[in-house]
């Protein structure tokens, strides 16, 4: 199964907010190859940047998710579909648009107004309950 992770989900486990458990448990099953994790190329940008501002240096972290996730682009064409969906959260529009692109069976998101479509939609307590129990 192949799951895009919002990058929300890794700001749990680096910042070890209130879903940083269940978010840890999606990680460590895709780390052991139970699925395949997708993430934005700019969900590193991102954790990095807000990180750096909490915690400090979070790059052993990032080697990690580029380690045992595939990591996919964002190009014009999605900016522009991103921008057409009229969503309120643009980078979640982005991200959705590169799961749909990566053929991509859920979105694990904490975030609860994520952009829904025709992708699953899980928080990572609901992935775990689902997939991992």
């Amino acid at each position: 199964m192949r799951i895009f992770v919002d990058t929300n989900v890794f700001l749990d486990i680096a910042l070890r907010r209130e879903r940083y458990r269940e978010s840890l448990i999606v990680f460590k099953a895709i780390k052991e190859g139970i699925f395949e994790g997708v993430v934005a190329d700019i969900t590193l940008l991102n954790i990095d940047y807000v990180s750096r501002r909490m915690e400090g240096d979070v790059r052993d972290f990032l080697s990690a998710i580029e380690r045992y996730h595939t990591i996919v682009g964002v190009d014009n064409r999605v900016i522009r579909d991103a921008l057409a969906l009229g969503h309120d959260d643009f980078e979640d529009a982005v991200q959705y648009l590169l799961a749909g692109e990566s053929r991509c069976d859920c979105i694990v998101t904490n975030d609860a107004s994520f952009y829904s479509g025709e992708i699953e939609i899980l928080s990572s307590d609901a992935f775990v309950e689902k997939y991992l129990l």
